[in-house]
């Protein structure tokens, strides 16, 4: 079988991406000196691009996996297999605005002003596809331009008709445009310090991201490949559902059994076993952090003594099973 090309982000994306990975069994090494750095599967062939690039490469099959940003994704339009959500990397696309523009709480309201005293609408991003449909989306400009669409300017080459809105392509410090160079910004925060320390305001949020997992469509119909692929999105699911779920272990009474077991939610059923006292069972099960916290006060009034443990990963291995099965129900349609 030839290896498994598996891409991994470079960026803001990379040090949780690292950890994720060796939290999932995976030793990395050489990432600092190299963009192919080594992996302890020889089934497995790292490489580190943009994350920008990843949707793309894996489309085209350059790669068979890949991790990237669900923005970048929908601004490349890549045609991939999204096959695990990681929950890290959490940004949100907005839309800012210079603070001084106080009054302005509504980007179709700021475009149709700028319009009406006969000036240009500047927008700058890294994501054209997306701006450039946002903007069209607005109900000012489907007032004045309908479906036209909006000027796109590179250094390269210019897209579209409408001059009267024109978004730039920025190469980062997005931020610093406003308000000399763009008035309103479509660009990505955390937490929206930076906007707030650069005078501006958010006044919309167009999307929420987070770092996915995503696979080449061909590479997922090759038997062996599949195999690998879907043993990556295993190892990496097992780590995100470990950060939500706890194992505990607790001593009952056996008259108490019936009912401790009845408020306990777990993934299958729970592990009960007999101690040497037979008076006395030992019950351990996996369930959800946030259930615990309400649980705790039925489980202190049945049980005896309580051990938490976080694991490093929850394999719910039947989930591939359902994936196919899915799958197969979907293309029989």
């Amino acid at each position: 079988m030839d290896k498994v090309k598996f891409a991994i982000p470079a960026g803001s994306l990379a040090k949780a991406t690292f950890e994720i990975l060796q939290r999932s069994g995976y030793k990395v090494s050489g990432q600092e000196r190299t963009y192919r750095p080594t992996i302890n599967d020889p089934k497995i062939e790292l490489k580190i691009l943009r994350p920008q690039e990843i949707p793309l490469f894996v489309s085209e099959g350059l790669q068979d996996v890949g991790i990237t940003g669900q923005d970048w994704i929908k601004e490349t339009r890549a045609e991939v297999e999204v096959l695990q959500n990681l929950e890290y990397g959490k940004i949100r696309l907005v839309v800012a605005i210079p603070k001084g523009l106080s009054a302005t709480n509504s980007v179709s309201d700021l475009m149709e002003s700028l319009w009406r005293k006969g000036k240009n609408v500047r927008v700058s991003t890294e994501y054209l596809n997306l701006a450039a449909e946002y903007v069209k989306s607005t109900p000012s400009y489907q007032k004045l331009f309908g479906n036209s669409e909006p000027l796109m300017v590179t250094p390269w080459w210019r897209k579209g008709e409408n001059p009267r809105a024109k978004i730039f392509l920025s190469f980062g410090a997005t931020e610093a445009k406003p308000p000399e160079n763009a008035d309103l910004i479509i660009d990505v925060t955390e937490t929206g310090s930076t906007l707030e320390q650069n005078n501006l305001k958010i006044i919309e949020t167009i999307m929420e991201s987070s770092a996915v997992l995503i696979a080449n469509k061909k590479a997922l119909d090759e038997p062996q490949k599949k195999e690998k692929i879907y043993d990556i999105m295993t190892l990496l699911k097992g780590v995100v559902d470990g950060t939500k779920r706890v194992h505990i272990f607790v001593n009952v009474r056996k008259e108490n059994l019936q009912k401790l077991l009845k408020e306990l939610p777990a993934l299958k059923n729970p592990t009960v076993s007999p101690l040497a006292n037979g008076d006395w069972y030992d019950v351990n099960t996996v369930i959800e952090k946030d259930c615990l916290i309400n649980l705790l006060p039925k489980i202190r009034k049945l049980a005896q003594g309580i051990v938490v443990h976080e694991p490093r990963q929850v394999l719910a291995l039947d989930d591939i099973k359902r994936r196919e099965k899915d799958k197969c129900a979907a293309n029989s349609k």
